[in-house]
């Protein structure tokens, strides 16, 4: 066996239809049973570096360099010694599963290269009994939480036993409860198995704990750090802004006391998790007592809602799918507001995509209604944003709803700079990353200049740069022009940092409504980082922002 699983040698790749490079001079070398993150902005190249180890998904273009898997090029891999060594897990769940039954997705890749029923049979039980999926073993897969089609799709391909597993964004559709789940059974993937981890990753928080090595794509495609994770966040914590923002709140956290010069410990690494944050505020800013320890208690910052002023309104609203199914939606009253942005969160399969369907006017409650102001321009984005993009290239698709929207190419130009897509003005919309295909999305509703916006995971895909100045655009809409906005999303700091309001659907119907930031002060699981490392010692945080605020940088309100 070689020495390495993975290896890159001086590696490019460009697009047919540009000629440049999307991929410059990668290099790097990586070792059997490691556990490796790769990580860069929106378009860097992840997904086409990934691909370029599967040759099946590789990305149409031109490749230099030399990529080698076990020893040996990909290319040159038999179908069978291919869907052997390396197995890759999509973004979408839905896309991986061509079964109509559990057992048999498990089985299917096993009939695929021919292998005998008894060993198959053997090898799908222990699969099943290691990934806990004996109680739905014999269910179909349609009725599979978004969490369990995920977990199925790892499933299906540790069963073939690869050597290395490769994994683009698998969480980006998981509610925060299934990914933690998704990323605890990876990391036994990977100690108890010994199969070798590669996986993009916007998800630092819960990736960077359980990774030895870290890769890092600057925006232009190239190589910028190769190393472990403390080297990494000192890196990030050298660059702008936006990757700042990228990283684990307990890093940030400790950037921050820091900048203060308050950290207690200068020199060690970074604390990643909420534990090692928690501890690390605790030395900074408790003072020990003879009766215990002070707790400094900023007051919890102002945040007002603008006025009530209902646009949208579902009233007891019921929907299932067809007359033999349970429904989606029982009873759920909601009601949607000029000039705020509200946020729905809640489980995969809670019903918060059908909620959007329905108030957009797509489905049509069995029973209840949907109440909406007269002469409302309703405009919704879904989960898949490609389904919006019909032309060769991007500015000819933004176009392609001017005499709709009352919108000529001037408006189109200053879209594209609004959300720095200039430079992709010609590119095909399915060439672009995923990032910026939901940018492009949005930025195709925006033309129609709608007075509600439904948007479904608005920031899968986004790096952290890219969600902030998607958060600031959604804000601009909500306050300045008055717009309702309604977005849902597993990214729960997004939601503190954006939304007014937070709901929360359980049971398929909305079980509370409250002020975003309230929402994650009273929450356990649904809540931020930040306002678990500081629950008890800074109360009122859930975001940076407010960190910042209650340490108070000029050296006022949180003192040693």
């Amino acid at each position: 066996m070689s020495e390495y699983a993975l290896e890159m040698q001086g590696y490019a790749f460009s697009y047919g239809s540009t000629g440049a490079d999307v991929l410059h001079d990668i290099t790097f070398a990586l070792e059997n049973g490691s556990f490796t993150v790769l990580c860069g902005a929106s378009g860097s190249g992840k997904s086409t570096l990934l691909r370029a180890l599967k040759p099946e998904l590789a990305v149409a273009g031109t490749s230099k360099g030399t990529v080698r898997v076990l020893g040996d090029d990909p290319h040159l891999l038999s179908p069978v010694e291919s869907a052997t060594r390396v197995g890759f897990v999509m973004q979408d769940p839905e896309n991986q599963i061509v079964t109509d039954t559990v057992w048999h997705e498990l089985a299917f890749g096993l009939e695929s290269i021919g292998m005998d029923t008894q060993t198959m049979r053997r090898r799908v039980a222990e699969t099943a009994h290691f990934f806990n999926i004996g109680s739905w073993f014999d269910r179909r897969t349609t009725d599979l939480s978004g969490g369990q089609k995920q977990l199925l799709n790892l499933a299906a391909i540790v069963v073939m036993q690869p050597a290395v597993l490769v994994l683009d964004e698998p969480t980006s559709q998981l509610d925060p409860i299934a990914a933690k789940g998704f990323f605890d059974v990876l990391e036994r993937v990977n100690a108890e198995l010994g199969i070798t981890v590669v996986i993009t990753e916007h998800r630092l928080e819960d990736v960077l704990p359980i990774a030895d090595r870290v890769l890092f794509l600057d925006k232009d495609g190239t190589l910028a750090y190769d190393g472990d994770a403390d080297g990494f966040v000192r890196v990030l914590a050298k660059g702008d802004e936006g990757l700042f923002a990228a990283l684990p709140a307990a890093t940030r956290m400790a950037m921050l006391l820091e900048r203060a010069d308050k950290s207690p410990k200068k020199h060690a690494p970074y604390p990643i998790t909420v534990r090692e944050g928690r501890a690390y505020l605790a030395s900074a800013f408790v003072t020990k007592h003879k009766r215990g320890r002070r707790v400094v208690e900023p007051p919890p910052p102002e945040r007002t809602l603008p006025p009530d002023d209902v646009v949208l309104r579902a009233k007891d609203v019921w929907f299932r799918y067809t007359r033999d199914m349970p429904f989606v939606l029982r009873g759920v009253d909601f009601d949607l507001h000029a000039g705020r942005v509200a946020a729905l969160v809640g489980g995969n399969g809670s019903g918060k995509s059908t909620l959007l369907l329905a108030l957009a006017g797509i489905r049509r409650p069995e029973r209840g209604r949907i109440i909406k102001a007269r002469n409302l321009h309703v405009a919704l984005m879904t989960q898949n944003p490609k389904a919006l993009f019909v032309r060769d290239r991007l500015v000819d698709d933004l176009l392609e709803w001017s005499d709709l929207g009352g919108y000529s190419l001037s408006d189109v130009n200053d879209m594209l700079e609004r959300f720095g897509l200039e430079q992709l003005r010609a590119r095909h919309p399915y060439d672009l990353s995923g990032g910026e295909t939901q940018k492009a999305a949005l930025a195709k509703i925006l033309l129609l200049g709608p007075d509600v916006l439904l948007l479904d995971e608005p920031t899968k895909g986004l790096d952290a740069p890219a969600k902030a100045q998607v958060g600031a655009i959604l804000s601009d809409l909500a306050q300045r022009e008055g717009k309702a906005v309604l977005l849902t999303t597993h990214d729960l700091e997004f939601v503190a940092e954006v939304a007014h309001t937070c709901s929360m659907l359980f049971g398929h119907e909305v079980t509370c409504t409250q002020d975003a930031h309230g929402f994650f002060l009273d929450n356990l699981f649904y809540s931020t980082p930040t306002a678990r490392i500081a629950r008890g010692m800074l109360d009122g945080c859930v975001t940076t922002a407010d960190l910042a605020a209650s340490l108070d940088l000029g050296g006022g309100t949180c003192n040693e």
